[in-house]
């Protein structure tokens, strides 16, 4: 695999949870905060040669007060435009999905923070399937200080075998002959393991399904009526939808909608809309899913060491983060996803009352350092209107 292909395996790996600040130009609660055009902001976004499509919608107190579709579904201009409803993957926002679920089950008793993953899935201390299992705790697996490798990289799964299922232990048991990247506890090391092991902890304690317990806990609760983790070999995104696209081991730009549903899971699995992400980061943000102790372990410790190829922190617990000012109090946390083929992010308030919720299809790999800078642009037009 060439060396694109493996930035775009380490962009999903790091590609979690982003806690970074964005000043809102106005954000209190009570007045609306005066925003610009989404359409125009898009259309901006679009016209960089990263980018196929890209939709976005705002709400604000749960009412949609703009939305925008700028370029189109597949690449060259085809497929007509991206409609702002249509589904998309949200990535590694799954992961705060999935850190919320395993601590509404420490909140009701049935998991402690310091539970050892040795006990918690004894197979895996068992079957010598992760180094160390006995010293790893729950909540190391969480804030990703465990120290087990990552299985999304290119010496381990290739981005595109579309059609090989994996069972999550079956992409745990892979990491199992790399080397560990600290000792547990150390310090924040990204790892989309952890999260397949949470969703394997989550079955054992509930006897459902990730996806059951999503639904059950997260979107029914919430409003969330068009999102889903995919269950069915090989998942997709149901309705017209934008595709991605990442280069192969010939510099040739394939289609990448199909994916492997196998490296999503509770990593990085969920299919959602600028609607119902909007309706989760705002009742995450508002503590209707978890008290505020518990966020905090969730958003995890302050860390400084650079993240995988050189994008903005991220993980299991990420601390605010600076981006561009643009004036105003600093008011806005930006919640990332990504994954060859895309990026995907909510920016939210955190009162919780406004979000914008943005995915971009891309015509190149989504660790290309050109596009956060973009993203931020995008979400300054909207929140931070020069006229």
């Amino acid at each position: 695999m060439n060396r694109a292909t493996a930035a775009g395996l380490a962009g999903l790996a790091c590609a979690m949870l982003t806690l970074s600040i964005l000043p809102a130009a106005a954000d209190s609660a009570a007045s609306r905060p005066r925003l610009g055009d989404v359409q125009q902001a898009l259309e901006e976004l679009d016209k960089t040669p990263e980018v196929v499509g890209a939709i976005g919608e705002v709400y604000v107190d749960g009412e949609r007060v703009g939305k925008g579709s700028a370029g189109t579904r597949l690449l060259n201009g085809k497929g007509g435009r991206i409609p702002t409803g249509a589904r998309f993957r949200v990535g590694s926002q799954t992961k705060q999905m999935t850190g919320v679920v395993v601590l509404q089950l420490v909140k009701e008793g049935k998991l402690k923070l310091d539970d050892k993953l040795s006990d918690l899935l004894p197979e895996v201390a068992e079957k010598d399937l992760v180094e160390r299992a006995s010293e790893i705790t729950l909540q190391q697996l969480v804030q990703h200080t465990s120290g087990i490798p990552d299985f999304f990289q290119d010496k381990v799964v290739d981005t595109f075998d579309f059609t090989t299922y994996y069972p999550p232990i079956e992409l745990v048991k892979k990491t199992r002959t790399l080397p560990r990247t600290q000792e547990p506890g150390e310090k924040f090391s990204y790892s989309n393991t952890n999260y397949m092991l949470l969703g394997l902890i989550i079955e054992r304690y509930t006897k459902h399904t990730v996806a059951a317990e999503f639904e059950r806990r997260l979107f029914d609760p919430v409003g969330m009526d068009d999102s889903y983790l995919p269950t069915t070999f090989p998942g997709g995104i149901k309705g017209p939808h934008g595709h991605g696209y990442f280069p192969d081991s010939t510099g040739k730009l394939r289609d990448v909608d199909r994916h492997n549903m196998s490296y999503g899971y509770a990593a990085g699995g969920v299919i959602s809309t600028a609607h119902d992400i909007s309706a989760f980061q705002r009742a995450f943000a508002q503590n209707r899913l978890l008290p505020e102790e518990l966020k905090k372990v969730l958003m995890g410790p302050p860390r400084s060491a650079p993240q995988p190829s050189g994008q903005p922190s991220e993980g299991g617990g990420g601390q605010p983060q600076p981006a561009l000012p643009c004036g105003g109090q600093p008011a806005i946390m930006s919640l990332k996803g990504s994954g060859p083929g895309f990026n995907a992010v909510t920016f939210v308030s955190r009162d919780g009352r406004t979000q914008f919720a943005l995915s971009a299809t891309l015509a190149v790999p989504n660790t290309d350092q050109a596009l956060d800078p973009l993203l931020v642009k995008a979400a300054e037009a909207v929140f931070c209107p020069k006229d």
